[in-house]
C-alpha cells in the first residue's frame, strides 16, 4: 500500500462531508474510493454518515483518526498518520469479510445458500438462527475500538477526521434513527446493518432496530445540521434508475428493495435542491440555511454488471475487484472533480431525484 502524501505545510485542507451508502458486500467498492480520497491525503473530512456497509466503513474509517489523534499531538502529523491509520483498519475489515466469505461461500451458513433463502420466506430469524450468530459482529469489535472513538472525538476532528452518523430504523416506529457521539457502538452498527429476514432485531436502550436502509441510506440530514460543512460526497452503491424491465421474481424483489433503500436519500436530495432554490432566489435567510453542495460517485453504474444476487458474495477476491473498481472511481472523481469542492454541487439533483 502506497504511503498517504502530506498536505501542503500551512495550507487549510478542504472540508469534505462523507455520505456512505449499504449494499452489502457491494460495500467494498466504497472500500476502495475511501482509499483512493486518503491516499490523495488532502481533505478534512468534517463528518461521514453511513448505513450498514456504509456504516462499517464510517467507523473504520474513524477509527484510523482517533487511533492517530491519540498517538500524536501535533495536528499534521495525526493527519498523515490518521488517513494510513484510516487506510488500514479498512483493509484489515474487508479482508476479513473477504476471509469469512471463502470459507461460507457456498456452505449452508452462507446467505446465499438457495435453501437458506426458501427457509427466511417461511421462518423466521428467531427459529432459523436463534443464538442470534453473525460473524461480522467479532470481526467489527476487534478492527473498531469503539470507546476511543468517543473519548477521542476532538482530538480526531482537529486531525481531519469525521464525525460519524449511523443509522438504523426503530422497529417499532419505523423511523430512521441516528446513533453518534456516546451512542456510537458496536451494536449501532450491527442494527444498522440488521437485515430482519436474517438476524433478530438489535436491541439497544430497551429500542429494536432494523437496517438503517429501510429509513436513511445514508441519512444526509445529520451532515446538514451537526457540522459546518456544505460539500457532501455521496458514494451511492444502488442504483436510482433501472433501464430494464424486471420479469422474474427475483429481479423484480430485487428493483423493490432498490426503491425501497432509495426513496428517503431522494426526499433528502430533493429537500436539499429545494433549499439551494429558494435561497438563490432570495427567499431564505443564508444565515439561517445551509446551501448544501452535492457530489455523486455512481457505484450502481460501476457494479450494475455483476447483478443484484453479488450483494451476498463476499469471498476475498470478489472483495479485492470491488476495492479496485472503487480505487478507480475515487481516482476519477478526484480528477474530475477536485476543484469544485467548495465552490459548486457536481450533480444536477433535480435530474436524480
Amino acid at each position: 500500500m502506497p504511503e498517504t502524501p502530506a498536505a501542503a505545510p500551512g495550507s487549510p485542507l478542504p472540508r469534505l462531508n462523507l455520505a456512505l451508502q449499504g449494499g452489502g458486500s457491494h460495500g467494498a467498492l466504497t472500500w476502495g474510493v475511501l482509499d483512493a480520497l486518503l491516499e490523495d491525503g488532502q481533505w478534512h473530512f468534517d463528518g461521514v454518515s453511513g448505513t450498514s456497509a456504509g456504516a462499517m466503513n464510517a467507523v473504520a474509517l474513524a477509527h484510523g483518526f482517533a487511533r492517530a489523534a491519540h498517538e500524536h499531538k501535533d495536528p499534521q502529523d495525526a493527519h498523515l498518520a490518521g488517513c494510513q491509520q484510516a487506510r488500514e483498519t479498512l483493509t484489515r475489515l474487508w479482508e476479513g469479510v473477504g476471509a469469512l466469505g471463502s470459507l461460507l461461500w457456498g456452505s449452508p451458513l452462507s446467505v446465499a445458500n438457495p435453501m437458506l433463502g426458501m427457509m427466511s420466506r417461511w421462518l423466521s430469524p428467531y427459529q432459523t438462527n436463534p443464538l442470534d450468530i453473525n460473524p461480522l459482529r467479532r470481526l467489527l469489535e476487534r478492527e473498531v475500538d469503539f470507546d476511543l472513538l468517543c473519548t477521542a472525538r476532538r482530538a480526531a476532528s482537529a486531525a481531519g477526521g469525521p464525525s460519524v452518523f449511523v443509522c438504523a430504523t426503530n422497529v417499532r416506529t419505523g423511523r430512521g434513527e441516528i446513533f453518534s457521539g456516546p451512542r456510537l457502538s458496536a451494536d449501532a452498527v450491527m442494527a444498522s446493518a440488521c437485515l430482519p429476514l436474517l438476524f433478530k432485531a438489535v436491541e439497544i436502550d430497551g429500542q429494536h432496530y432494523w437496517d438503517g436502509g429501510y429509513s436513511g441510506n445514508p441519512a444526509l440530514h445529520p451532515l446538514i445540521y451537526q457540522t459546518e460543512t456544505s460539500d457532501i460526497l455521496l458514494v451511492q452503491i444502488n442504483p436510482i434508475e433501472h433501464l430494464e424491465l424486471p420479469h422474474t421474481g427475483p429481479e423484480i424483489m430485487e428493483r423493490m428493495n432498490e426503491v425501497t433503500f432509495n426513496a428517503s436519500l431522494l426526499a433528502e436530495m430533493r429537500a436539499i435542491e429545494f433549499v439551494r432554490r429558494l435561497l438563490a432566489e432570495g427567499k431564505l435567510d443564508p444565515r439561517r440555511y445551509k446551501s448544501v453542495r452535492m457530489h455523486r460517485i455512481d457505484g450502481g453504474a460501476v457494479l450494475a454488471p455483476f447483478g443484484a444476487d453479488s450483494k451476498t458474495r463476499a469471498d476475498l477476491t470478489f472483495v479485492r475487484k470491488l476495492f479496485d473498481l472503487g480505487r478507480t472511481s475515487g481516482q476519477e472523481w478526484l480528477l474530475a472533480h477536485r476543484k469544485d469542492v467548495g465552490v459548486r454541487p457536481t450533480i444536477k439533483i433535480a435530474e436524480n431525484a
